[in-house]
């Protein structure tokens, strides 16, 4: 196997620059470059020199054997000064090492898998860890790169291959040791394992949403100060505003961070009766970005005034463009900033409590093998009830599950999704 290297940390200048060097001749680098290995684990400082023995660097060392390393195999760190000019010099230096090459986009992280030191569903939360903006987001990547999933994985494939047994046993084992009907123990077993897979598909959307971001529709007549309240919450001049109706033809969007949840503002169109066709394909659009948000701010001109759209349960209805600030309950001012923070404060409530129902998978991949699962579950379930004579077709139904959920942390069946993974990831990583 190939030794790999790459610079580890993010490109340009910077206090420290991180090399990671993994492979079986990553202490026979260090060694060549600094004269020695420094003792495993320790950050030993050391003297980096070319093959003309021309120093590169001082730099701490750090390595780390096999099965100690975050890729199961003998890795080293090289932290050095984080100048353009000298790393460059030393990836140039390793270059010329033979048996070195340079690593390929999650290189290090895929021999991690490959090494058995994450799964699968690890791998995707590292990656999704990299991407975090908000502290919902590194929660819930921290979350599926400590295991969580894994873990829960391994708790119903141990469940399911002791239902399997029990039924496999009465097919081909009657003895006194083997009871007489498992059906009661087998179903309780499904049931369980069932009931938590139902939560955890459930909750796959909500995940998805923290990882991806909600989206939060300011929806409303014309010249009710849809734009303007954009702009206030964005900080900016995200949108233009204008007494004239009809401004906003399209769905702009804003991206921020609410209560640590990643959140997506857009504004939309204002809803009217119109004949000028660009305005109609607008309004289109905004009712239907308007329908997939998971929450709807709709603002109205006063008290009273029936809503363009029907509200859903959640949605904030609001009195908009109140500048006066004569109706301060429910309204709002982009404008002066009168009720901007209650409006915050509202849509971050009701965003948090959406959160709450987020699962511990997180990606479209798990809900599809999950909802294998279940489904070959409920018919090993249906074929236990139906007696004795089915049992081999309720044992295969039991396999096809565990192999569904072994899929889901990577055991079997995803050598095709490995490259679309792994693409995510930076060089160096």
């Amino acid at each position: 196997m190939d030794t790999i290297y790459a610079l580890a940390s993010a490109r340009g200048k910077a206090g420290v620059a991180v090399v990671r060097i993994s492979g079986p001749l990553a202490f026979w680098t260090v060694e060549k470059l600094s004269g020695s290995v420094p003792k495993q684990r320790h950050a030993s400082l050391r003297v980096l020199k070319d093959e003309q023995g021309d120093v590169l660097d001082e730099a701490l060392v750090i390595c780390f054997g096999i099965g100690a390393s975050f890729t199961g195999e003998e890795s080293a760190e090289l932290q050095l000064h984080g100048s353009i000019a000298i790393v460059k010099s030393v990836l140039a230096e390793l270059s010329k090492f033979d048996g070195l090459r340079m690593a390929e986009a999650g290189e290090f992280t895929r021999r991690a898998l490959e090494n058995e030191r994450l799964d699968l569903a690890q791998v995707e939360g590292l990656a999704d860890l990299i991407e975090s903006e908000t502290e919902a987001q590194r929660k819930q990547a921290m979350r599926v790169l400590s295991g969580a999933l894994g873990d829960k994985a391994s708790g119903w494939r141990t469940s399911l291959i002791r239902a399997a047994a029990l039924i496999e046993a009465t097919i081909d084992f009657a003895d006194e040791d083997v009871p007489i009907d498992v059906s009661p123990e087998v179903l309780d077993i499904l049931a369980k394992v069932m009931l938590e897979l139902e939560s955890e598909v459930s909750g796959v959307r909500i995940s998805e949403r923290i990882r991806e971001g909600f989206e939060v529709a300011i929806v409303g007549p014309p010249n009710v100060g849809k734009s303007t309240l954009l702009n206030a919450l964005a900080g900016r001049e995200a949108a233009i505003t204008s007494e004239i109706a009809g401004t906003t033809r399209d769905v702009i969007e804003v991206r921020m961070d609410l209560a640590g949840l990643p959140v997506t503002l857009l504004d939309t169109a204002g809803l009217r009766d119109t004949s000028d066709i660009v305005e109609i394909a607008g309004i289109a659009r905004a009712k239907e970005r308007a329908e997939m948000a998971d929450l709807r701010v709709i603002l109205i001109p006063s008290f009273g005034v029936t809503p363009e759209i029907q509200p859903k349960d959640g949605d904030l209805v609001v009195i908009g463009k109140d500048d006066g600030g004569s109706s301060l309950n429910a309204s709002v001012s982009g404008k002066t900033g009168q009720g901007i923070e209650w409006l915050i404060s509202s849509i971050s409530d009701r965003l948090s409590v959406m959160a709450s129902g987020a699962s511990t998978a997180t990606h479209e991949r798990h809900r599809i093998s999950m909802t294998i699962a279940l489904s070959t579950l409920e018919s090993a379930k249906n074929e236990v009830l139906m007696g004795a004579d089915r049992a081999e077709i309720a044992a295969e139904d039991m396999r096809t599950a565990i192999r569904a959920l072994d899929a889901l942390v990577g055991r079997v069946d995803v050598e095709n999704l490995l490259d679309e993974i792994f693409s995510s990831f930076c060089i160096g990583k």
